[in-house]
């Protein structure tokens, strides 16, 4: 840690804890109810912009895509010129696109944009969960967590229902607008709390080979993925994993690897809980995004009200989260963390049977199941990966934290852009494609249901944290 670490010149009192946790959960504000308040205004984007399903889709994906292209390079760049540094960078850039993006005049401008959005995003992901685990000891660690991902899912909350409102009467531009002031206040809150700096590999050098091997890896497994069926981008996916491969080998190798492969291979703690995060996201991400069209296009709702009903499932993870945090400080992440991956595969799982005629109660139903499961995984399965690592690998920790996060996100979007081209194509959704839509999402669903449940045993095989702190 360098000689300038707010933590050495202040100790790591109350008031350091304080600023440092309201500053991180304005950032953890910020990202999550952008994506879920634009979530709720893709019909109303695709019908400006005449948008198929599959371009829709992209919207969110070259935000993650660029996120998580960034996300452990920056994580390591933190580490070696300052976690604060990268993280008020990250805030200015989110807030700067964010008024960008009511400029757009065109599809283009507006991928182009959420591109840099997710650069700005990637460098908030990749230090605030670090910041706060240098701050907070392992005692208080859980509790610290789980009111961040509280406020997180508050986002998640408030996304749907106030970006609802503001398209319906303002207009889709307008849930950009909120991020602005958010973030202006973030940053000046830093400037002026926050002094010295958290630098943990001061002086290292940065890995250039390896994090262009993993930016162009990532590239060609999400890129063709995300275009599966259609022609090349199966050698797309294959030329993405032998990349991969390349990656790994000289990570392995290199004296200072911008991704520690020793953190996978000595640390089971670390691998299974990264997993279990992967597998999660991978499963539950699209939910939001699949819904959100089912209530406007099937069942006719307004984006208001749309964005009434999904503040079900993030409301409950607020609600849980700060609970189940606490609770992995007393009792093994890992058991925390499994029961909620069971209580997820089981929302997922009544998502199957949705049709036209589902009533909206059971829907609502299989959000609140799904946002309780989702609250109980996630700070037990973040604290159990932070608190799995030494103190210099904090940053990297946290953006391989991210980067799973991301990459389960962008599999999930990947996975039902893919089913839209099976089952609907190049054509925007109308009343005569409702029923292969509905196909989509029941397969969508079985298939996230299956992966979910996989997913609780490697939860479960994780082994047991405390004995690796």
């Amino acid at each position: 840690m360098d000689s300038s670490s707010p933590v050495t010149n202040c100790g790591p009192d109350k008031t350091l804890k304080r600023i440092v946790l309201f500053i991180a959960i304005l950032a953890g504000f910020l990202t999550p109810f952008d994506g879920s308040a634009v979530n709720i205004a893709l019909p109303t984007i695709g019908a400006e912009f005449s948008m198929d399903a599959i371009s829709l889709s992209w919207i969110a994906t070259a935000y993650l895509l660029a996120s998580a292209l960034f996300l452990v390079p920056f994580g390591r760049l933190a580490d070696i010129y300052g976690r604060k540094k990268i993280f008020e960078s990250g805030i200015a850039i989110f807030a700067i696109s964010s008024l960008l993006m009511t400029l757009v005049p065109t599809t283009g401008s507006l991928i182009a944009i959420r591109v840099l959005q997710g650069l700005g995003g990637a460098m908030i992901y990749g230090t605030s969960m670090a910041i706060l685990t240098g701050v907070f000891p392992p005692g208080e660690r859980g509790r610290a967590i789980g009111l961040y991902v509280s406020f997180v899912y508050f986002g998640l909350s408030l996304g749907p229902f106030l970006g609802g409102i503001l398209t319906s009467y303002l207009g889709w531009r307008s849930i950009f607008l909120v991020n602005v002031p958010i973030g202006l206040l973030a940053v000046i809150l830093i400037r002026l709390k926050l002094k010295g700096e958290w630098t943990e590999s001061k002086g290292e050098p940065f890995d250039i080979i390896g994090s262009v091997l993993y930016s162009l890896s990532l590239v060609a497994v999400m890129y063709g993925f995300s275009t599966l069926p259609h022609e090349g981008a199966m050698t797309l996916v294959i030329a993405g994993l032998i990349l991969v491969t390349i990656f790994a080998w000289y990570e392995s190798r290199a004296s200072y690897p911008v991704l520690n492969a020793r953190l996978f291979s000595g640390n089971r703690v670390f691998l299974f809980s990264n997993v279990a995060a992967l597998i999660n996201y991978s499963a539950t991400f699209a939910v939001t995004f699949l819904l959100s069209l089912d209530l406007q296009y099937t069942k006719g709702f307004s984006p208001e009200h749309a964005g009434l009903i999904l503040i079900a499932q993030p409301a409950v993870m607020a609600l849980v989260s700060t609970l189940s945090g606490r609770l992995s400080d007393q009792i093994e992440p890992g058991k925390v963390a499994s029961a909620g991956m069971a209580i997820t595969t089981l929302g997922l799982f009544l998502l199957v049977f949705l049709t036209e005629s589902t009533p909206l109660w059971y829907i609502i139903m299989s959000l609140l199941i799904l946002g309780t499961g989702f609250g109980f995984f996630t700070s037990p399965n973040t604290n159990a990966i932070m608190s799995s690592v030494q103190k210099h690998d904090y940053g990297v920790a946290s953006g391989t934290t991210s980067t799973m996060r991301l990459l389960g996100q962008m599999l999930s979007m990947g996975f039902t852009t893919m089913l839209f081209a099976i089952y609907i194509g190049p054509v925007e959704i109308t009343q005569e494609y409702y029923p292969a839509f509905i196909s989509c999402l029941q397969t969508g669903f079985t298939f996230f249901t299956i992966l979910c449940g996989a997913g609780i045993f490697f939860s479960l095989i994780r082994g047991h944290m405390r004995e690796n702190v």
